[in-house]
């Protein structure tokens, strides 16, 4: 079970302090653009890990993105969504001691296992303060979709979504550029994509290879090179000195 707990902000000025020593000191403003430093703010927020530790859940965090996990077995699901229950309760007072808030509207709750295991249980709603939380097939970490059965069918559906949509909003201005350029913009909006935690999708199943190759890098080279998608590809990836999906995730 994952759940994504994210505080909202307040205003505030606060000093980070840990192990009696005074580290810095500042002013913390929420907004969109302004965001606080990782390791300020993990120090701010040490006292959650014990917190969680103390129910038995293994947390894992990255600044204001944090990860609660529980294992069970099926048959005991019922006592494990208590523990996470109590478990964000204490989280929530604490958050308001240290005016932070715990806000549900952005917290998830994802079953992870076999699609056999899944499929029996039966619990398909949490309790999340004041909120019931419906639990969803998929969720979003760190910018890489994570669905239930860890099949990665939908981080694979969702770079080949993003990849298209930039590679069509690029052929329009394609021929304007020269090869180089239309490269260098290719590699920053559409390569990037199948490089960005890639180690994820090693051992995924031949189909799913096969779509991030077509649907992404073949048809990024076919608008770098102005070949046309009939012809042979392998020649235009050597070309260009690109390895296939599957051998650079292996790489």
């Amino acid at each position: 079970m994952v759940t994504d707990v994210i505080p909202e902000r307040k205003n505030r000025t606060n000093c980070v302090c840990w192990t009696g020593i005074r580290y810095a000191s500042g002013f913390l403003r929420r907004s969109s653009r302004v965001r606080p430093r990782p390791l300020l703010f993990n120090l701010y927020t040490a006292d959650i890990h014990l917190l969680v530790a103390a129910h038995g859940l293994v947390l894992h965090q990255y600044t204001d993105d944090c990860q609660i996990y529980i294992a069970t077995p099926v048959n005991g699901t019922s006592s494990a969504v208590d523990r996470l229950t109590r478990c964000l309760n204490d989280v929530n007072a604490w958050s308001s001691v240290s005016r932070l808030r715990l806000n549900p509207a952005k917290t998830q709750i994802l079953w992870l296992g076999s699609k056999h295991l899944v499929s029996d249980i039966a619990v398909t709603q949490v309790s999340v303060l004041t909120s019931s939380l419906i639990v969803a097939d998929s969720a979003r970490d760190l910018g890489v979709v994570i669905d239930s059965c860890l099949t990665m069918a939908d981080p694979v559906s969702a770079i080949c979504r993003s990849g298209y949509f930039q590679l069509r909003q690029l052929r329009p201005v394609a021929r304007s550029l020269t090869a180089d350029a239309a490269k260098t913009i290719v590699h920053a909006v559409v390569a990037c994509r199948l490089d960005y935690c890639n180690s994820l999708l090693h051992g995924i199943t031949d189909s799913l290879f096969r779509r991030l190759q077509s649907a992404v890098q073949n048809a990024a080279a076919c608008l770098i090179t102005g070949t046309r998608r009939r012809d042979h590809i392998t020649p235009v990836l050597r070309d260009l000195h690109w390895l296939p999906v599957r051998r650079h995730v292996d790489y």
